[in-house]
């Protein structure tokens, strides 16, 4: 190409990429001569629908570009380390990549560290705050301009499938962005090969405008690119100021994406709330990157380049005073591979702050995408659930906004992940996969650690209350209760039937009598590890039973601290082997075959150590028989004492004679029950407090709900409004009366609203269309002028005024 061209081409580069919003890009683009002619994307105008049927929303669009950066610089180092990536040599995993190709992965847990290798991919803002444009830099393998077609700008090419170590496949992932910049969808692309082989190749991109015949005449429009005189666009370099953090380009890839249309949360200053969003969504990426704005934009932020490393990394900082617990549960998924999930669950009062401002606190760091469960796939989220998994599934409303749990489903088969998720990577499919999973998940939670963490909660905001319990059963007495008004509020007190003493009481349970609580001494790595089971010998290896359609829960004692399967830095792992079993003997010898995959003969499912347990749990699959004894392994790794190994023998028997299921009832006939009535005080509202339920003057009462079922209703009798309508009262039994008309009027209207909204299946949200659940709808009602109005008003003497 004569210099020129190379000067002209290299000033309009410079100029689109200077250009902040999609308006001024336009400008450039209407100034272009007639050498430049524009060509449909994928070269097929059909692809339009392809292109905007990708990400749902802004932010995982921007993520798959990030995607897209990192297998880049992992394809860069695979070249450079002269290996084909489709050969044998090649990694087979994103994880084996890293630790080939960047030794020194393991100090990015250092600030310094992490923050040099961030370098290599950049996210930049420009433009006006309420018109941002966005900047994705890697330097990565790079392309040459011909290839343009074949890899930017090509659509369900198939260019990555036989890479193991790249999250991409049907290079469909680049295109999502383009739909959420501005209304003209410009896109600049920019490249040039890691070898500096080739010159610098650009293009724009955008959605073909319509001209006055083709808007009567076609249906649809397409997305087109440039070219000039037939070819994509280039000019030789040796580096260019860019505005890059700490370095000139001179080899790799940039896009531009004009006008991005982020979402309200992240229209900020994006190193520090975009960088948040993309936190969460890249619960934990293979590489670091950077978020950086600038002074032009934000002149009195003096952080404007932050480093990203994923969510993970941020809920398992040491000392994190947002953490209260944290878990995990390793499932095998009926010989389909394996999902690892991580619970999390935050305080629910930070110093300093109030319920509420923790609250929203917690959301605004962690939940700014209201994922509150997050399905990934190397670190990449590919779905997720809200709240409603938490209050309708786990049925554990109490923990809802302090709970977030992460499924890697990583290890699964490709099979089993390609009909759960899209080919977009940011939703669910609804299929028989998804429901499988969502029901082992919820199965495994609902009966493990965490179920025990909820008991603890709802113990803990346990407030007696004998004299509103007395109104209450006094008050009920007196009620008329005909069918349809039965059905509704259920036909007894459950507070009548209840024998509280048992459930939180340790002298209520022989087991927890006299017993003194060990101090346990967590070390960083396992000495010790041992099975809780009795052999009949010393000379015996332990033997459990195990119903051939039930499961078994067996537990292993250790030394090792909470934290040694998820840590970050050097984590351990268990790991079970199939000594000898009926699938694998080996006739004519006098040895066990080689070990088989455990999970063909069980659901397995592995607890992180909780102050020195393992709990294994163990469910035969299909593949065993009734009478089969099978020999197990089960391994806890330790760099000190080598691996530390159990072995015992599980004994498949009969199936259980389970009792027969009680039909329950249907919906009409469905008895919720009365809940306990609880009339609070100042003097506990602490305890309220300590819990993350939100209780001051302003509030009138609090229903605690467990799945579907109201089990209480808190009634704030320091509320400002009680308190102001008792001012105006002279004797002590009016007050007494005020108190019990509060109570019994309050109470019951709770009741009867949370039971007709609940039964009649309404939802419930406010104008910016964020839902809302019932129980926080009640408190918003009440805390108006609803209780005002049911203290002052008599229902006979309103009718009578309004008579008048």
């Amino acid at each position: 190409m004569d210099k020129t061209n190379s000067n002209f081409l290299k000033k309009l580069f410079l100029n689109l990429y200077r250009a902040d919003t999609e308006d001024k890009a336009d400008e450039i683009i209407k100034s272009l001569g007639t050498r430049f002619s524009w060509t449909p994307y994928g070269n097929e105008k059909g692809y339009f629908g392809v292109i905007e049927n990708q990400q749902a929303s802004a932010i995982p669009a921007i993520v798959e570009k990030i995607t897209n950066s990192i297998d880049a610089l992992l394809m860069r180092r695979c070249y450079e380390n002269n290996i084909d990536p489709e050969s044998d040599d090649a990694p087979k995993s994103v994880d084996s990549a890293i630790k080939l190709f960047f030794t020194n992965s393991d100090n990015w847990n250092l600030y310094s560290e992490k923050s040099k290798q961030a370098e290599s991919i950049q996210i930049l803002a420009s433009g006006p705050r309420k018109n941002t444009s966005l900047v994705i830099y890697d330097d990565g393998e790079g392309q040459h301009p011909q290839d343009f077609p074949d890899t930017f700008l090509s659509l369900l090419k198939s260019n990555k499938n036989g890479i193991p170590f790249v999250q991409g496949k049907y290079n469909m992932g680049g295109s999502g962005a383009v739909v959420f910049c501005g209304k003209k969808r410009y896109q600049l692309i920019a490249s040039r090969r890691y070898d500096k082989t080739g010159p610098l190749g650009f293009t724009l991109l955008r959605k073909h405008p319509f001209s006055t015949h083709e808007e009567e005449t076609l249906k649809s429009t397409w997305y087109e690119y440039f070219l000039f005189d037939g070819k994509i666009p280039s000019f030789e370099i040796n580096s260019l100021d860019l505005g890059l953090h700490k370095r000139h380009f001179e080899t790799g890839s940039l896009i531009k994406l004009y006008s991005y249309d982020l979402p309200p949360g992240s229209r900020s200053v994006i190193s520090r709330d975009l960088n948040q969003s993309i936190n969460e969504y890249l619960f934990e990426p293979a590489l670091p990157l950077y978020t950086i704005d600038t002074p032009k934009r934000y002149p009195h932020d003096y952080n404007l380049q932050r480093p990203l490393y994923g969510l993970k990394r941020r809920l398992e900082e040491e000392d994190n005073k947002y953490i209260k617990e944290k878990f995990s549960e390793k499932i095998s998924i009926d010989n389909e591979g394996s999902i690892k999930i991580n619970v999390y669950v935050f305080n629910p009062l930070l110093e300093g702050k109030t319920v509420k401002e923790t609250k929203e606190t917690i959301k605004n760091e962690f939940f700014k995408n209201n994922m509150s469960v997050m399905y990934s796939v190397n670190g990449q989220v590919h779905g997720h659930y809200t709240t409603e998994f938490i209050t309708n599934t786990l049925k554990f409303n109490l923990l809802k906004g302090y709970l977030l749990i992460h499924v890697d489903c990583t290890e699964l088969k490709t099979s089993f992940r390609n009909e759960l998720f899209m080919a977009s990577r940011d939703r669910i499919k609804q299929g028989e996969n998804s429901s499988l999973l969502r029901n082992k998940i919820a199965n495994n939670l609902k009966n493990g650690r965490l179920k025990n963490i909820n008991k603890e909660w709802k113990d803990s905001v346990s407030i007696s209350s004998e004299n509103a319990e007395n109104l209450l059963k006094n008050f009920s007495k007196n009620i008329p209760m005909n069918q349809d008004f039965r059905r509704l509020l259920g036909n007894t007190l459950s507070s009548e039937v209840k024998n509280k003493s048992k459930n939180g009481d340790p002298e209520s349970n022989p087991k927890r009598r006299n017993t003194k609580e060990i101090q346990f001494n967590p070390q960083r790595y396992p000495s010790t590890f041992k099975i809780d089971l009795k052999s009949k010998k010393d000379s015996e290896i332990p033997v459990t039973s195990i119903p051939l359609d039930g499961e078994r829960n067996l537990f292993f004692s250790t030394d090792v601290e909470n934290e040694y399967f998820d840590r970050i830095e050097d984590p351990g792992e268990l790991k079970i082997a199939i000594l000898s079993s009926p699938k694998n003997e080996v006739h004519g010898g006098d040895k066990p075959g080689l070990p088989n995959n455990p999970d063909t003969l069980f659901n397995v499912s592995v607890s992180s150590p909780i102050n020195g347990k393992i709990r294994v749990n163990l469910k035969p699959t299909k593949m065993v028989k009734t009478g089969d004894k099978i020999n197990l392994k089960v391994s806890l790794s330790s760099p000190i004492e080598e691996n530390l190994d159990q072995i015992f023998m599980v004994q498949i028997s009969d199936k259980e004679n389970k009792p027969k299921k009680i039909k329950e009832p249907t919906r009409k006939e469905e008895r919720l029950g009365l809940p306990e009535c609880i009339d609070i005080y100042y003097a506990k509202w602490e305890q309220l407090i300590q819990n993350g339920i939100d209780i001051d003057y302003k509030k009138v009462m609090i229903p605690i709900v467990d799945g579907n079922k109201l089990e209480k209703i808190y009634i704030n009798m320091d509320s400002t409004v009680l308190k102001n309508y008792k001012s105006k009262l002279k004797t002590t039994e009016q007050i007494k009366l005020a108190n019990n008309r509060f109570i019994s009027a309050v109470y019951f209207h709770t009741l009867f609203l949370y039971s007709i909204s609940k039964n009649n299946n309404y939802q419930f949200s406010k104008q910016d269309d964020v839902s809302i659940d019932l129980a926080d709808y009640l408190m918003d009602i009440f805390d108006s002028s609803y209780s005002e109005f049911l203290l002052k008003f008599e229902i006979d003497s309103l009718i009578e005024n309004l008579d008048e």
